[in-house]
């Protein structure tokens, strides 16, 4: 069995460099595109995130080595099982990250991850500090099932973080067609962080933007809609604790106040926004009322680069 490095940590280094060529090239054109202590925050949530996953990452192996215990075929290392469980885990990392906001326990998890109105690189490293305790953990297992080796899952698992940290920017517009068409990009990226109702969750795919397309949850960037970054309800705080922890809270509250075990259990399974007496929005209401609101038009083409801003 090889001694696998993690390749996210020794990614680090890249990542902070990064982070300040783009400080740098970014505010020379708009000094408001950082903001010092929405930075800080993001880096700070990326050293807990690294502190958690150090916490919990030995029981989340010891689980997936109890799986793969009982593999139905025998893999091993060879060569052609690295892209293959590659593209398998990027395909259960798509669906983990869909139900992740479809689901309010996942949610839960996922949101310190949309909690910044900045989009550049370092929103990137904003990562949970509670994945474990969700059950995303269990959409995996499959692969340790199939006879892919955990060390050799978790490895890809951290390629393709490290795929997925440089489309967090907007100093790159819009790649090459085919590329588009295949990965995901800054541009289909930007499309997930988004507020606007037209954008609300679309766009889930790691590495491969194939699985949006495959199953309808793709949505182009636009030219003549600029993206307004963040949470529906804004986090409106810059401290690390309620940045981290604020939906448990407020999962917490309402299953306390809610009437009814089945009201409760609505509270952690259902979407993001759910009430049981409907007071609130979800974004398929959102989304529902913002096109019951459109006129009748044809279709505006997809954004195809230059700037973000409508033509005038």
């Amino acid at each position: 069995m090889p001694d696998l490095p993690n390749p996210t940590e020794l990614a680090i280094p890249a990542f902070v460099l990064l982070i300040l060529i783009e400080i740098w090239w970014v505010r020379r054109r708009d000094r408001r595109a950082y903001e010092p202590r929405d930075t800080l925050t993001s880096l700070a949530l990326g050293l807990g995130s690294t502190v958690a996953g150090a916490l919990t990452g030995g029981l989340a192996l010891l689980i997936a080595f109890q799986v793969y215990e009982h593999r139905i075929f025998d893999i091993g290392f060879v060569w052609w099982a690295w892209p293959i469980a590659f593209v398998f885990d990027d395909f259960a990392y798509y669906w983990a990250h869909r139900l992740g906001h479809r689901v309010r326990w996942m949610w839960a998890a996922h949101v310190i991850h949309h909690s910044s109105q900045h989009y550049n690189l370092s929103t990137a490293l904003r990562q949970t500090w509670t994945g474990f305790f969700t059950p995303g953990l269990l959409i995996g297992l499959p692969l340790f099932w199939l006879g892919f080796h955990p060390l050799m899952v978790a490895f890809c698992g951290g390629l393709n973080l490290i795929y997925q940290f440089w489309i967090h920017t907007e100093a790159v517009k819009r790649l090459p067609r085919w590329f588009e068409a295949v990965m995901n990009t800054p541009s289909h990226h930007r499309v997930h962080h988004a507020i606007n109702p037209r954008y609300l969750d679309s766009n889930y795919a790691g590495v491969f933007i194939i699985w949006d397309k495959m199953f309808g949850t793709f949505v182009p960037e636009r030219a003549d809609e600029p993206i307004r970054y963040g949470i529906v309800k804004q986090l409106g705080s810059f401290n690390l604790l309620w940045a981290a922890f604020h939906e448990w809270v407020g999962i917490a509250r309402d299953m306390w106040s809610a009437p009814g075990f089945r009201n409760k259990l609505g509270y952690l399974l259902r979407p993001p926004g759910w009430s049981h007496d409907g007071s609130r929005e979800t974004s398929d209401s959102i989304k529902a009322a913002w096109a019951a609101r459109q006129p009748v038009r044809p279709a505006a083409e997809p954004y195809s680069g230059g700037s973000l801003t409508p033509a005038e």
